[in-house]
């Protein structure tokens, strides 16, 4: 019963700092830098520093989703005049829980850059690194994400699809990263909110 309550006692004295985040930077009597949760007494220029509690994104995927992701990033592009196509094609995605960027294509200049970039003046289309698929074929995308590492079906609840991001908005600085991103078809449509 003594053990009992002297876990117990630890536990409450423990828990605080457990949740406190804090992580202390002190420099010792001989000038080595130490990290720490609590300096000693006679330790010189303390620092405390707040651990933060955000989550890095895509930290809760697996491993190997995450690996993929990283080889060989997911975009699809759409356009406003696109509607069951795309509607499939971010269906397909999510329920394979591939977590990808959406870019949409509203002005020329989208769509010039993004028939430049991708040599396809259709929507959908999806990116997958630098290799870009044309109008939907699921098992074409299938294929090509089982060729870049993505696991067959979702191991983990799916994330959202983030908000689509119009394509001159989300203009790459340098020319590489340019090659990751793409633009729909000749002269967008309105958007049709029902089929969103």
């Amino acid at each position: 019963m003594k053990h009992l309550i002297l876990l117990l006692a630890c536990l409450t004295v423990m828990l605080p700092n457990a949740q406190a985040g804090k992580l202390y930077r002190w420099v010792d009597a001989q000038g080595t830098v130490h990290y720490g949760d609590t300096p000693p007494a006679d330790a010189a220029q303390v620092e405390t520093r707040k651990l933060s509690n955000s989550v890095t994104p895509g930290e809760d995927l697996p491993y190997e989703v995450r690996r993929a992701q990283q080889n060989f990033p997911v975009t699809l592009y759409v356009a406003d005049n696109c509607t069951n196509p795309c509607d499939q094609a971010r269906s397909l995605l999510s329920k394979r829980g591939i977590p990808f960027s959406e870019k949409k294509l509203t002005t020329q200049q989208d769509i010039d850059a993004f028939k430049a970039l991708s040599g396809s003046d259709s929507t959908p289309t999806l990116a997958v690194g630098k290799t870009f698929l044309k109008g939907f074929l699921a098992a074409q995308w299938h294929n090509e994400l089982d060729i870049a590492g993505y696991p067959k079906t979702a191991p983990y609840r799916a994330p959202r699809p983030p908000a689509p991001v119009a394509a001159s908005q989300a203009a790459p600085a340098n020319p590489e990263s340019a090659e990751k991103t793409a633009a729909p078809p000749e002269a967008p449509a309105p958007v049709n909110p029902a089929a969103q």
